[in-house]
């Protein structure tokens, strides 16, 4: 029997033949050229192109005679060829012609917001698996860190220690550039000029719906960061020559949704509505923030809607649910590798603090009656879910492409129990510092992902021992006056949680010296 991909590259490469292309694309070049060739290529002069095109023709002529005889087995049985295309996909395609270690095609990565909670680990996975990885940050979080006066659980080494140990740990490098997206645009135009990035993954956004309602000065923050962030990448792409070949993959949040705003399941995007008259159409969800920083994630879904109308702009949004776990299978290979680990009110997110909490012996501070019900998934599947985005982008004119990145939905008064469970520790249920609905239901589809791969790790799965092992190491630089929430929606909030008292959080001596044991 014939290869799918056999026939498939035949086609690509007689495509390209009759048309005499002057260069032929790395991701069908398939198994003719080594990783060191490849670099090479890229950095041979204007000057060489001739001796390159004629040496390209000839192995496009080469491989397709080779292919012939595979040809005509295939076209033998064209109906069991047939049904194989159906589920063809790019990355299925080039399977064997990537560099990538996991089969897919090897490309230049630039990673905004490199150095944070999900930049850092999905840098280091696209590097492990073969990409050219650059990390762009200001590294905004670490001053954050200062500025409340809590640092992470885990000691977080310096970008420059962190390269440089993996380049010891892994043979690769990964680039450092410090830079201001939102605040150094001539800078980011120069960089990806030089760059030329096939992808730009957008991190590098202010994260925390709680630190974004603390005060003015951090909802102003919030604002300009993320939204002109988001403008100025677009504008810089644009800028730099880079709209036909350069897609972005940005990482958003469930909470543009609302939760349960819509009466069923939330679609992967787009909503299919009936206009008055009876007119069908499929439309952009609708938008219904819960916090500054969810409307900027909004306003950023209207700037990628926009740039892909006007300047058909290859765009990937994701709206992802809230991140649990620490480290990666990346991560752990060294110390100074270890991803950041936040508990306090801000930036901790509601999974990590519970399992924090819990493992320290001190009551799990659920907010409200628990009722929320949120979408999770762990950090290890922020990484996978980027790359299976970055080999799957739009094709050049197709709208903005929306995936779903959840594993699973939970009540968070469910999970408190669980961990509970685990812990021995009680569920203390404190005044609610934000305007949300005490009870909600979510039913969010995660189809696409699911069906290009992904196998979800939920919370059912090595939930603790991985918490148990960081809290171990670490409990000494816990600060238990960090555990209490410190950020309010607005002033009624904030008189209901007024008797919250930080001092009163005490780790408990007993849950220390098991953990020591």
């Amino acid at each position: 029997d014939v290869h799918q991909k056999d026939v498939c590259f035949f086609l690509l490469c007689l495509t390209r033949s009759f048309k005499y292309i002057s260069f032929i694309d790395h991701q069908s070049f398939l198994s003719t050229a080594s990783s060191s060739d490849y670099q090479r290529r890229l950095r041979t002069t204007i000057t060489r192109r001739r001796r390159r095109r004629k040496m390209r023709l000839i192995i496009i002529v080469t491989t397709c005679l080779a292919l012939l005889p595979s040809l005509a087995t295939g076209f033998s049985s064209p109906g069991k060829f047939l049904a194989n295309t159906k589920t063809t996909t790019n990355t299925a395609l080039f399977a064997e012609g990537g560099e990538a270690t996991n089969g897919a095609t090897k490309k230049k990565v630039m990673v905004l917001g490199g150095d944070g909670f999900c930049g850092w680990p999905t840098s280091l996975y696209l590097s492990d698996q073969g990409h050219d990885v650059i990390v762009v940050d200001n590294l905004s979080r670490r001053n954050i860190d200062t500025e409340l006066g809590c640092d992470s659980l885990t000691p977080i080494s310096s970008m420059e220690t962190r390269v440089e140990a993996w380049k010891e740990v892994t043979g690769k490098d990964i680039t450092f550039v410090n830079l201001d997206v939102a605040k150094d645009f001539d800078a980011l135009v120069t960089l990806l000029k030089e760059e030329k990035p096939d992808t730009v993954v957008h991190f590098a956004e202010q994260r925390a719906a709680p630190y974004s309602m603390k005060t003015s000065k951090t909802k102003r923050y919030t604002i300009d960061n993320n939204v002109s962030g988001a403008n100025n990448l677009c504008c810089a792409i644009l800028d730099a020559d880079l709209s036909e070949t350069c897609h972005i993959v940005h990482l958003g949040t469930m909470g543009v949704y609302g939760y349960g705003t819509s009466g069923g399941e939330i679609p992967e995007g787009y909503i299919d509505v009936t206009l008055p008259g009876g007119r069908e159409a499929n439309i952009l969800h609708p938008a219904y923030p819960g916090s500054i920083y969810h409307a900027t994630k909004c306003l950023d879904a209207l700037l990628w809607q926009f740039y892909q109308k006007n300047d058909q702009l290859r765009i990937t949004d994701l709206h992802q649910g809230i991140v649990w776990g620490t480290n990666t299978p990346q991560t752990i290979k060294d110390e100074r590798l270890v991803n950041r680990f936040d508990y306090d009110g801000d930036y901790g997110t509601v999974l990590n603090r519970f399992l924090m909490q819990g493992a320290m012996g001190v009551p799990l501070t659920v907010y409200g009656t628990g009722g929320q019900t949120r979408a999770f998934i762990h950090v290890t599947d922020t990484a996978r879910c980027i790359e299976i985005a970055i080999n799957n982008p739009p094709a050049k004119g197709e709208r903005v492409e929306i995936f779903n990145q959840v594993a699973e939905t939970r009540r968070v008064r469910d999970i408190a129990q669980l961990v509970a469970e685990m812990t021995g520790v009680d569920v203390n249920f404190i005044p609610n510092p934000r305007q949300e609905a005490a009870e909600n239901e979510l039913d969010v589809a995660n189809r696409k992902f699911c069906n290009l791969g992904l196998d979800p790790i939920t919370l059912d799965t090595g939930l603790f021992s991985e918490v148990t092992e960081i809290v171990k190491k670490y409990k000494s630089r816990c600060n238990p006056k960090k555990i209490l929430p410190a950020s309010f929606w607005n002033k009624k909030r904030a008189e209901e949680c007024a008797e919250l008292d930080p001092d009163s959080i005490k780790i408990d001596v007993d849950v220390k010296e098991k953990v020591d044991a």
